[in-house]
């Protein structure tokens, strides 16, 4: 890496040398030429600004041309073929699984099943290691901060198997009570899982504190990752935990992807999901012999080119290097609450900037969420307004519906400035 220049290339981008503490800080004016998206202009002609990356992120141009090139060049399908084709197109599929058995530092491609997305992957372990593994009277700890695809898998299971759920509370300031976590443990539960970092509040748990305490207690960990692993660095070792779920769209890849992580000695153990084709080592008439991990997760046909666009996603974001993005975000929603911080009668929900990822939930006095997001609209600027499917969460903050911008590698802080004044228009609209 030299200096000469003040940058260097970096994959599909360029980082910066920060003169604060020695750090090295994205090039977001390169990072945005990356994503075609982003230069399209909305209403009336205003430039996007795409503040709702929680929902999902926008796609660089290496993922795109990465996703054409499959279907251009080598579309085929996958593992059973041997022309070139085939071949082709299994190298490319099963070398995304090792990009991404790297990102989180698994320790076998063998441990990286491919699902449709977090909450596949999720019920995947619902599913197969729950029914073989929880039994009546079984306690499964979850928190009230969950996502939906992170309740409702739970709430089926410990309806067909009598287990009881039990919920880690959230305090007021947005952080989950673990004085209350360690209480819940002395129940000896079964399975504990939680969101590494909250899609509303933007919370980051304390995942590899909490994973630890949950198996000296003895219980089998599921770490929901969706909003995690796209936005600052993810060790599953260093985490230990047993199950790791993401989706590939939140984090620059296609849509109709994701991932389950689980430790092979678990994954050898469970049955398999769905059954079909792939799926299977041998078939007979009266029984079948399940495939070799991961295939035995993975029945039919697969997303080949969602896969290998995730491959393409992973390599842009090694470039840039998470740690960096995650700084980035952190340096963007610090500025967001500020600035939300200024308006009257404005609420932000969640701990401070330190504590959190680039997320940012909040309610203006006089205006319902729906009609805030739809005016920001008129102004290009796109954020999120609802439950955000975490209803149980809103319910304990004693709100029907938030609005949240979530921020990503190419949010800038004018884009911050062109929300808040935004915000005001809308103020001023409705005489607030």
């Amino acid at each position: 890496m030299t200096r000469d220049t003040g940058c260097v290339k970096t994959g599909a981008t360029r980082v910066t040398f920060g003169m604060r503490l020695g750090t090295i800080m994205l090039d977001v004016t390169a990072i945005r030429r990356d994503f075609p998206i982003l230069s399209q202009l909305h209403h009336d002609g205003v430039p996007l600004v795409y503040l709702d990356n929680a929902a999902t992120s926008q796609k660089p141009e290496a993922v795109i041309r990465a996703i054409e090139n499959y279907y251009r060049d080598y579309n085929a399908n996958i593992h059973r073929g041997i022309h070139k084709l085939a071949e082709e197109a299994t190298a490319a599929y099963e070398g995304a699984r090792e990009r991404v058995r790297a990102f989180i530092n698994a320790a076998s491609s063998r441990e990286i099943v491919f699902t449709r997305n977090t909450t596949e992957a999720i019920n995947l372990v619902a599913y197969t290691w729950g029914r073989v593994n929880i039994r009546a009277g079984d306690v499964i700890v979850l928190t009230e901060m969950e996502h939906h695809s992170n309740l409702v898998p739970w709430h089926m299971l410990a309806a067909e198997t009598g287990a009881h759920l039990e919920f880690i509370p959230v305090t007021d300031d947005g952080y989950l009570d673990l004085g209350a976590f360690d209480r819940l443990l002395e129940l000896h539960p079964r399975l504990v899982a939680f969101t590494h970092m909250s899609n509303v509040l933007g919370t980051i748990n304390p995942a590899a504190e909490m994973v630890a305490r949950a198996h000296a207690a003895g219980a089998v960990v599921l770490v929901d990752g969706a909003q995690s692993v796209p936005h600052l660095p993810v060790d599953v070792r260093a985490l230990d935990c047993d199950f790791l779920a993401f989706s590939g769209h939140k984090m620059c890849g296609p849509t109709g992807i994701g991932v389950l992580y689980g430790k092979r000695a678990l994954l050898e153990a469970m049955p398999p999901f769905l059954g079909g084709g792939d799926m299977i080592k041998r078939v007979y008439l009266r029984e079948f012999r399940p495939n070799d991990l991961p295939w035995k997760f993975e029945a039919g046909t697969p997303a080949i080119a969602e896969g290998i666009g995730l491959g393409a996603a992973v390599d842009y974001l090694t470039g840039l290097g998470m740690a960096e993005v995650h700084a980035h975000e952190q340096a963007i929603v610090s500025y967001a609450l500020d600035r939300l911080h200024e308006i009257k009668g404005a609420h932000v929900y969640g701990p401070p900037a330190r504590d959190r990822g680039g997320v940012a939930a909040f309610s203006i006095d006089g205006i319902h969420p729906h009609d805030l997001a739809q005016l920001l609209d008129r102004d290009g600027i796109a954020i999120r307004a609802g439950h955000h499917c975490a209803m149980p969460l809103h319910d304990r903050l004693g709100l029907v519906a938030t609005a949240r911008a979530s921020f990503y590698v190419y949010n800038t802080e004018e884009e911050v400035d062109r929300l808040i004044l935004s915000l005001y228009r809308a103020m001023d609209l409705f005489g607030v």
